[in-house]
C-alpha cells in the first residue's frame, strides 16, 4: 500500500512538473530586472538581476505602442513586441505583449510561439485568424480552427501551434496580443523552411512537400521577410 501511494505521489509530481514547464516558471521574488553586467547584479532564482536598490520605475516602463507600425513590406504587416529584450522589468514575470499592424490584405504569416500561448484582441479592422492542431494520427488531417474577428473580439492561439492572422478588410487593422512568456520566441514557417542558412537540402524539401527540386530552388531563392 505504501509503495502504491509513493508511486501515485511520484506520478502526480511528474504531471505537475510537466505542467509547470508549459510556460515560464513562477518568480520567487517581487521582481528581477534583467541586467547584462553580472558585476553589478545579484543572483536570484537562477537569473542575474539588477540590485533592487538600483531599480527605478523606468525599468518597468516602455512607451510607443500608440505609434502605428510600418507595414510597407511584402507581407503588409509588422509586429511591435514588448518582451524582456526591450522591457527589462518583465524578467521572470512570465508575460509579454505585442502590437500588430496590418495594411489592407496584410498577413501575419503562419508561425508558432514555442514558449507561450497567445491571446489576441482586435481593436480596428477585420481579421481572418486561425490555428492548426498537431498531427492527429495516420490517415488523418490536421484540424484547422478559424474565425473572422471584428473590433472587440478576442481569440486564443494555444502554445506551440501554427497560427496566422490575415486582414480581409479594405482598411488598416490593429490588434494587441498578450503572451504567456517573457520571450515566447517566433518560428515563421516559410522563413524557417525555405530561408534557412545554410539551405535545407533540396531532396529533403522536395520529398517532404511532394514537389520538384526546381520548385524548392525557386522558393529558396525568394526573399523571406521577417515582420517581427
Amino acid at each position: 500500500m505504501i509503495f502504491k501511494s509513493f508511486v501515485l505521489i511520484i506520478a502526480i509530481m511528474a504531471v505537475l512538473s510537466s505542467m509547470s514547464h508549459a510556460s515560464d516558471p513562477s518568480p520567487l521574488q517581487d521582481f528581477c530586472v534583467a541586467v547584462d553586467d553580472s558585476k553589478n547584479a545579484v543572483f536570484v532564482n537562477g537569473k542575474f538581476c539588477k540590485n533592487p536598490m538600483d531599480v527605478t520605475a523606468d525599468d518597468f516602463f516602455r512607451p510607443g505602442l500608440n505609434m502605428v507600425g510600418n507595414t510597407s513590406n511584402q507581407l503588409g504587416s509588422v509586429v511591435t513586441a514588448v518582451n524582456v529584450n526591450n522591457l527589462a522589468g518583465l524578467n521572470t514575470l512570465g508575460i509579454s505583449l505585442a502590437r500588430i499592424d496590418f495594411a489592407p490584405y496584410g498577413l501575419n504569416p503562419p508561425h508558432t510561439h514555442p514558449r507561450g500561448t497567445e491571446v489576441l484582441a482586435l481593436f480596428e479592422g477585420t481579421l481572418y485568424v486561425g490555428f492548426v492542431l498537431s498531427n492527429p494520427g495516420p490517415n488523418m488531417k490536421n484540424k484547422l480552427f478559424t474565425k473572422i474577428l471584428h473590433p472587440g473580439d478576442v481569440f486564443v492561439f494555444p502554445v506551440g501551434l501554427i497560427h496566422f492572422q490575415f486582414n480581409v478588410g479594405k482598411t488598416n487593422a490593429i490588434a494587441f496580443a498578450g503572451l504567456s512568456s517573457q520571450n515566447t520566441g517566433v518560428i515563421t514557417i516559410a522563413n524557417a523552411v525555405f530561408g534557412s542558412d545554410p539551405p535545407i537540402n533540396d531532396d529533403v524539401l522536395a520529398k517532404a512537400f511532394q514537389i520538384e527540386n526546381k520548385v524548392v530552388d525557386y522558393l529558396q531563392s525568394q526573399f523571406w521577410w521577417d515582420n517581427n
